[in-house]
């Protein structure tokens, strides 16, 4: 496993891989430099775009790990154009219609939301309460608010 750490305008970010792809990327002011590898170099690429204001170009390589449906509303998640949000409610529709069921619980999605550890490149800083209300963020709600203003995203309080 490899760690490396990137200091962003928002605070120290943690960045977990196996060598090929990115496990985890977090909020960590703990977090202390690793050692880096090819897949890291590039996600830190990747996150001087972000925080540089512009769509990231760079290509990184994600693997998740979590259920089927966790996974499946994730996938949804990384579809999210930069500077697109989504409410709770508007995934749960999405993810009903492409599951092929009348109704998915917004609460189901939410939980599958916050098990999150791609945070930022599966952007679930993008999902909003209904009627675009702020809220939790794993990372800490001043996180989310700050990735939400990079991408001019409006939310309300």
């Amino acid at each position: 496993m490899f760690v490396g750490r990137y200091d962003s305008p928002l605070g120290g970010i943690k960045i977990v891989s196996d060598g090929c792809f990115i496990t985890e990327v977090a909020f960590d002011e703990t977090c202390q430099q690793g050692q880096d590898c090819p897949a890291i170099d590039a996600a830190k690429k990747w996150l001087d775009e972000y925080f540089d204001c512009k769509v990231p170009t760079q290509k990184v390589q994600l693997k998740t790990e979590g259920t089927p449906f966790q996974k499946s509303v994730w996938q949804l998640l990384e579809k999210l154009d930069y500077g697109q949000s989504i409410t709770y409610g508007q995934l749960a529709e999405a993810l009903a219609k492409q599951s092929g069921i009348k109704k998915m619980s917004a609460r189901a999605v939410g939980r599958a939301v916050g098990a999150n550890k791609i945070a930022i490149m599966i952007p679930c800083h993008r999902v909003l309460g209904a009627g675009g209300k702020l809220t939790g963020y794993a990372g800490g709600l001043d996180k989310k608010i700050g990735l939400l203003n990079i991408e001019m995203i409006k939310y309300k309080n």
